[in-house]
């Protein structure tokens, strides 16, 4: 039966330096859950205390309302797959797949069928007789995979798995990745530092700093509503900018500049000092003097950047009071869908719906 997770108040410190800080999450049965944050943030760290390979200073692991902390980790109902894959070079696949099994006394044709039904699972049946230095990263990642689904645990924990792959395999491996979760339908416990990994394969993620949950939410609420700066810089490209509160009301009216626009308050602000976080796509940009849309505010400056990326260009926009703003345009039109030089006098136009203003 498959269970939610629960880990209380969860502390870590090694050599006297914290790296866990008093963690709390709840990781609901069958949900693709996701640990993001740079390195030495602690997701690892909470990761392997989960798997038994660490124990807590102080707090509570439970599943199901089974307490895991007192478990040895031979005896938790969890796997882990980990970066390195840690294959054994002298089995083929199949014998590596089998190899958790015979622990577990099944005759030898549930054995059989259990290796059959995982490889099928990650696509590698016509593989199993090759020897793990016969197969390519991608192929390697899976059959570890298999050898974790194998044992059918209630929770598979995932220490970065795509980390050693080139990205256009990774991508491959992360749609894969999330079909393997829906058709086994146990819970995943995905550890990245990939902040679009994270977003494109997670039901929910939690954004750890410094061995701290700065916040949890689907993609969607994490990236669109980022309940801080540090949030809102790790996620993809943010305008963090500073602002004077005027105003908090249905919406937050903040003065940047010369300018007055209005904002989307995340909790109660006071008034003064302020920052807004702009996600950069939603800046659209027009000559000096066009009027504004739909209640935008239009912040006047000069085209300090143009940077050509591919599927948009990134221009960045010096405005009056010598702060920056980040434009993302689509190249719709290819490479002449901007038409702005540095120096080039230009309107930043911002929707209300498009800046936060951030919790002090």
């Amino acid at each position: 039966m498959n269970s939610g997770l629960r880990l209380t108040e969860l502390h870590k410190s090694f050599g006297g330096l914290p790296a866990v800080r008093g963690i709390n999450l709840d990781i609901d049965a069958g949900e693709f859950f996701s640990l993001l944050g740079p390195s030495g943030c602690g997701k690892t760290t909470t990761l392997r205390m989960i798997a038994g390979f660490e124990q807590p200073d102080r707090g509570a692991i439970t599943l199901d309302d089974v307490d895991l902390v007192a478990m040895p980790p031979h005896r938790r109902p969890v796997n882990t797959v980990f970066q390195n894959y840690a294959l054994f070079p002298f089995l083929d696949v199949r014998r590596n797949v089998a190899f958790g099994l015979k622990y577990l006394k099944l005759g030898k044709a549930e054995t059989a069928r259990r290796v059959d039904e995982a490889l099928a699972l990650v696509r590698m049946s016509s593989f199993a007789s090759r020897r793990p230095a016969q197969l390519s990263g991608g192929q390697q990642q899976r059959v570890a995979l298999a050898r974790a689904l194998v044992l059918r645990p209630s929770v598979l924990l995932l220490d970065e798995p795509l980390g050693a792959l080139d990205a256009k395999l990774r991508k491959e491996l992360q749609g894969e990745l999330r079909a393997v979760q829906r058709e086994v339908g146990i819970t995943f416990v995905y550890v990245t530092h990939d902040q679009e990994e994270a977003l494109t394969m997670s039901d929910r993620i939690a954004v750890l700093a410094d061995g701290l949950i700065e916040q949890v939410g689907t993609p969607e609420q994490v990236y669109s509503e980022p309940a801080s700066a540090y949030v809102a810089g790790f996620l993809g490209s943010a305008n963090v900018v500073d602002v004077e509160v005027v105003a908090v009301e249905e919406t937050a009216t903040c003065r940047l500049g010369p300018h007055v626009l209005q904002a989307v308050p995340t909790a109660e602000a006071p008034e003064g000092a302020g920052k807004l976080v702009i996600r950069p796509e939603r800046v659209t940009l027009g000559p000096t003097g066009a009027e504004p849309r739909h209640g935008a505010a239009a912040l006047n400056g000069l085209v300090d950047r143009v940077v050509y990326t591919g599927p948009t260009t990134q221009v960045l926009v010096r405005l009056a009071d010598g702060q920056t703003l980040l434009a993302a345009v689509p190249n719709q039109a290819g490479p002449a869908s901007v038409k702005y030089a540095a120096g080039d006098p230009v309107t930043a136009f911002v929707a209300p719906d498009a800046a936060r203003l951030l919790a002090p």
